[in-house]
């Protein structure tokens, strides 16, 4: 049975994807400067994508109201609907589309909106050639596989236990949280090389819930996402007293956990640990539903805890929730890490996020560390803390810093 429907599943996700391949891909091109938007079309053009031209943002969006795009092309500079608004009221429909913005003028601010809400490429003009259809192949690329994963997702979706098998999911997740453990990661210092603490990641030994994001849809599936974070919290906490006692700890948060009484509870099992522990709530989450944020959070620090965004540059509210939060730490998704030192642009927005938050006093956590050529562009942009599997893979407590 699981064959046949695998196959299905590969046969839908075929078809889906097959008409890009036949027509070829279609690509929506803006630019009030008329001279560059043709020459941009053709060049696109040339290589076999389908080119469609609007001179401003108004038009653009009424094309995409009206047909189907695989890429949109924009210039950020334009009259009445800017690249960026444009950007957001793509956004606001749809979340797959990929966007490349393209500038003659550069910021530290349109940058990081840009990838706030998900703009794919931020390229500087003049843009050559090479360069431009190397950036539409890639987003088309990923078009596609977004479409393969939304048809993937869906049909999973629909495969999850209904409320004929519940038991059957209660059950796995019961046995989940009853066998659930924590993996300790180095963290390290990348002026001293020193370990400056772990963090603490979920794991559990349930074969049918066999990573993290299973044991956590299951637990939202079910209403049962406060029980894992207690979990985690209570489990996370007993190991430290064999740490060294300048090691910080950090522990992940769902946007739930803030809706927890027992969180900030002076008998929590982090209460005493509290100066020492990072909560680290992600960018992917969204903190709407929560109430009296601002509020939680000052309790928690008035107990001694830090806070932590964690991915930024993942999700499409981080600077809404960057400024509820107010984080004494930012820890860069690794999308924007790997293969740092072949894209100048991800050295130039990683620049300058690490400027805005040494500004603010925030320290960066750059995350997702796999070579020495990547450890070493960040630590020439002045990174504070530096975390993966080149300086230490998740363990059991506690593994050692690697630093060659």
């Amino acid at each position: 049975m699981a064959d046949r429907e695998s196959t299905g599943l590969g046969e839908r996700i075929a078809d889906s994807v097959k008409h890009i391949a036949a027509a070829g891909p279609k690509i929506l091109v803006v630019d009030d400067d008329a001279p560059l938007r043709r020459a941009s079309a053709r060049i696109l053009g040339a290589e076999g994508f389908q080119v469609v031209q609007a001179e401003d943002g108004e038009e653009a969006l009424r094309l995409l109201t009206g047909g189907e795009f695989d890429v949109v092309v924009s210039d950020v500079m334009m009259p009445r609907t800017t690249g960026l608004q444009l950007l957001r009221a793509i956004r606001e429909r749809d979340l797959e589309l990929p966007v490349i913005l393209m500038t003659g003028a550069p910021s530290t601010e349109s940058a990081l909106e840009a990838k706030r809400h998900g703009a794919l490429h931020y390229l500087t003009k003049p843009v050559d050639g090479a360069r431009l259809v190397s950036a539409v192949t890639r987003a088309e690329r990923l078009r596609r596989l977004a479409i393969a994963k939304r048809i993937a997702m869906d049909a999973l979706d629909s495969m999850l236990p209904r409320a004929g098998d519940r038991a059957g999911l209660e059950n796995s997740f019961g046995q989940a949280l009853e066998t659930l453990w924590i993996a300790y990661q180095p963290i390290v210092d990348a002026s001293t090389h020193q370990l400056y603490g772990y963090e603490a990641l979920l794991r559990s030994r349930e074969a049918s819930l066999p990573h993290p994001g299973a044991v956590l849809d299951a637990a939202e599936r079910l209403g049962r996402v406060l029980d894992v974070g207690r979990r985690v919290r209570g489990l996370a906490a007993v190991p430290m007293a064999r740490a060294a006692p300048e090691a910080k700890l950090f522990v992940n948060l769902h946007a739930s956990d803030l809706a927890d009484p027992t969180l900030a509870s002076p008998t929590s099992p982090l209460a005493t640990l509290a100066s020492r522990t990072v909560l680290e709530i992600t960018e992917r989450s969204t903190l709407d539903g929560i109430d009296s944020v601002e509020k939680k959070i000052a309790q928690l620090r008035e107990m001694g805890f830090r806070i932590a965004m964690d991915d930024l540059g993942a999700g499409y509210a981080g600077l809404t929730s960057f400024a509820s939060l107010e984080p004494e730490v930012v820890k860069l998704d690794m999308t924007l890490i790997r293969d740092i030192e072949k894209s100048e642009t991800k050295r130039k927005l990683v620049a300058s996020m690490i400027d805005v938050c040494h500004d603010l006093g925030v320290l960066v956590v750059a995350e997702g560390i796999e070579t020495v050529s990547e450890r070493t562009v960040l630590v020439d942009l002045r990174c504070d803390l530096l975390q993966g599997y080149l300086l230490g893979r998740p363990g059991e407590p506690f593994p050692p810093v690697l630093w060659t």
